[in-house]
């Protein structure tokens, strides 16, 4: 793979995993943590990241096949999960607790997934693995997407001193538009995947 090429797929990728949206989520969502269980969460959020992107990658069309599960039904599946975040974040409810084990169980759902790694994501990364024909393709490949997950994950690793910058007035509107934008969201993906069934 030439240098071109797998800066290309690094850059794709880094922007399918919608860090900017991650980034916001995850800050709305930590506005009362402390910067050490913060970091904590940033790094379970990251390993989640890069575990199921390299799983997708690797295996994710045959386990699509496996339990007979499609995209379409993915994304209302998704799209569900998102508008039960999206409602409680606009009311302020969507808090995270003090303890530990508590604040663990949000890193994977919903914020690796499918906020950070949606449809559109699972699907690129079955995509990006089939049209990577030999074994040294696809660790190419896989290399920029691990690179990519990591750059995310380095954002939300930092992302106590935008909480700073933000303030606490900054970070509450943006809870309120994150919700709201959440809400758009998991409405889009629930219709797409419904209008797909119904062709």
């Amino acid at each position: 793979m030439s240098l071109s090429a797998a800066v290309s797929v690094y850059i794709k990728f880094f922007f399918l995993l919608t860090p900017f949206f991650i980034l916001a989520v995850f800050l709305a969502l930590t506005e009362k943590v402390e910067t050490r269980m913060q970091r904590a969460l940033a790094g379970r959020v990251t390993v989640g990241i890069v575990l199921t992107s390299i799983l997708l990658f690797l295996f994710g069309e045959t386990i699509f096949d496996l339990f007979g599960i499609t995209v379409d039904s993915f994304r209302i599946g998704a799209g569900a999960l998102l508008f039960l975040s999206a409602v409680s974040l606009t009311q302020g409810k969507f808090s995270l607790p003090s303890t530990d084990s508590s604040l663990m169980s949000l890193a994977i759902v919903p914020l690796a997934i499918p906020i950070t790694i949606g449809p559109g994501t699972v699907g690129a990364l079955v995509i990006a693995a089939a049209e990577s024909p030999t074994y040294i393709k696809k660790a190419e490949t896989l290399a920029c997407i691990v690179a990519a997950c990591l750059t995310v994950g380095l954002m939300l690793f930092v992302a106590d001193r935008v909480k700073s910058v933000l303030g606490a007035n900054g970070i509450a509107m943006l809870s309120k538009i994150t919700g709201l934008v959440l809400a758009a969201l998991s409405c889009q993906l629930m219709f797409t995947g419904i209008a797909a069934f119904l062709k």
